[in-house]
């Protein structure tokens, strides 16, 4: 049986999009879907990069930011799967209405992840380090 998140991904699905990776990166939509409940965007993001490097989670990051207009606070790169030999890697991301959503749904591993040193900085001043 087929979710109404599965009927919109499948509407989704094999959309390219432009994001500034760089030359060489091509990235394809697998499933782009609003979550009403938390409030969210989530991307399932195919990018082939055959003969590059897998990208930077930061990179990733700034750069679903600066295509979407939102504030980089907003953008979580949930998980990065590079599929070996292949040059590809399935991406998922997450992109909040407001950053205090984000903060209440991404567990701490993640926001970790994600951090930029200020956002690292901003996090121990607020006690979530330790």
């Amino acid at each position: 049986m087929k979710t109404r998140r599965d009927e919109y991904c499948e509407k989704t699905r094999g959309q390219k999009l432009d994001l500034p990776l760089g030359e060489g990166y091509e990235v394809e939509v697998e499933c782009d879907w609003y979550n009403k409940v938390i409030r969210r965007r989530e991307l399932d993001l195919l990018i082939r990069h055959i003969g590059k490097p897998t990208p930077k989670r930061l990179d990733l990051r700034q750069a679903v930011a600066q295509k979407f207009g939102v504030d980089l606070s907003r953008v979580y790169v949930r998980s990065l799967r590079t599929e070996y030999g292949w040059g590809v890697t399935h991406a998922e991301v997450h992109i909040y209405d407001d950053p205090e959503r984000a903060r209440s749904f991404e567990p701490l591993y993640i926001r970790v992840r994600n951090a930029t040193p200020e956002e690292l900085e901003e996090m121990q001043k607020r006690g979530e380090l330790q």
